[in-house]
């Protein structure tokens, strides 16, 4: 659920950008709004664990991890496939939640 939440989040701010901006520009926004929404999200919802800075500071590595392997699916989704820019982000996520799920859960719940 919170990886779908946190989808929908993106999408929503990837999509009112793409009208403006190129599309990687747009997706690349959407990831660092999609990171600190994750952040606030899961520590506090998903697994239940205290906020902390160094929490925090480590949770991006998660998202530079996806990102990467995201924006490279992105390209060949839309320009190999020919998914629409509207669309190709959904079919990413769709490969990337359990991914992320799994990464989060190592930063979150590990003892520091």
């Amino acid at each position: 659920m919170g990886g779908g939440l946190n989808t929908l989040f993106s999408y929503i701010v990837y999509y009112l950008l793409i009208a403006h901006i190129y599309y990687q520009y747009a997706f690349f926004i959407s990831y660092i709004a999609g990171i600190f929404f994750s952040y606030i999200f899961n520590t506090c919802i998903v697994f239940r664990v205290p906020l902390s800075i160094i929490k925090f500071l480590k949770f991006p590595a998660v998202y530079i991890v996806q990102y990467s392997v995201s924006a490279i699916l992105l390209k060949q989704v839309i320009e190999k496939i020919g998914v629409s820019i509207t669309f190709a982000p959904i079919i990413v996520a769709i490969f990337m939640i359990p991914l992320t799920y799994v990464l989060t859960r190592f930063i979150l719940v590990k003892k520091i």
